[in-house]
């Protein structure tokens, strides 16, 4: 296994990734983006870029905020993440320049590449599919999905998979309705998988919060990341 700090920009801004792959493979083979929850790119993230490198991809896991930009609080992590929710095309332009960023390594098959994201990266990831990027498919663990009112509405050519809580407390009903209405109406390839009995932020071991609405779920964790593999083998084939 070979991790990379990797800076790219934008413009005066520098943004902190990081890049997992297993060096006994010569070939350049499939890259998947990893999009950060509202704290920031951290452990959690680097981490599923390693899990993503053990199954033979090059993993990146990007940063959306902006170098040294990391949250450790729930009132810190919600002042980074406003500017983003309030200027999608701000953070459509962050998701784009970290896609181009693991294009440009040596190591990725700039051709065959996805984007995986958890919570508000889960909403980043969608915008990635709703922009119309030819990024090959995009995955949302317990991402918000509420949609961008005012800017233009393309056709998504990439795969959606949706991996949902039902109990998600952060994703009312309305919103998860006119999720999959937008989704049929931009003609996109789309599936979403519920849990039962499952809260936001189910993939999270430290998330243990029921009264805020976030609890790990061992069972969901399991299973999405499961569903994940599969719907990946199929996308980068």
């Amino acid at each position: 296994m070979q991790t990379e700090t990797v800076i790219y920009k934008d413009g005066d801004t520098e943004l902190e990734g990081f890049l997992a792959w297993d060096e006994t493979q010569t070939a350049p083979r499939p890259g998947v983006v990893v999009s950060h929850a509202w704290g920031g790119q951290g452990e959690f993230e680097q981490q599923k870029a390693q899990d993503l490198a053990k199954l033979g991809y090059v993993g990146f896991a990007i940063d959306v905020y902006g170098r040294g930009q990391r949250g450790e609080s729930a009132e810190v992590n919600a002042k980074l993440m406003t500017p983003f929710l309030e200027d999608r095309a701000l953070l459509e332009r962050r998701m784009r320049l970290g896609l181009e960023a693991l294009r440009a390594q040596d190591v990725c098959d700039a051709k065959r590449v996805a984007a995986i994201g958890f919570c508000f990266g889960g909403l980043c990831v969608l915008d990635l599919a709703r922009s119309g990027s030819d990024v090959r498919g995009v995955v949302s663990f317990h991402g918000l999905l509420g949609g961008r009112e005012g800017m233009d509405k393309n056709e998504i050519g990439a795969k959606v998979l949706v991996l949902h809580g039902h109990d998600d407390g952060f994703v009312p009903q309305e919103q998860f309705d006119g999720f999959c209405k937008e989704m049929t109406e931009a003609k996109a390839d789309w599936q979403v998988h519920q849990y039962s009995h499952t809260m936001h932020a189910f993939t999270n071991p430290k998330a243990n919060d029921p009264e805020f609405g976030t609890v790990y779920n061992a069972d969901a964790d399991r299973r999405s990341w499961q569903s994940m593999q599969n719907f990946l083998a199929e996308v980068l084939a």
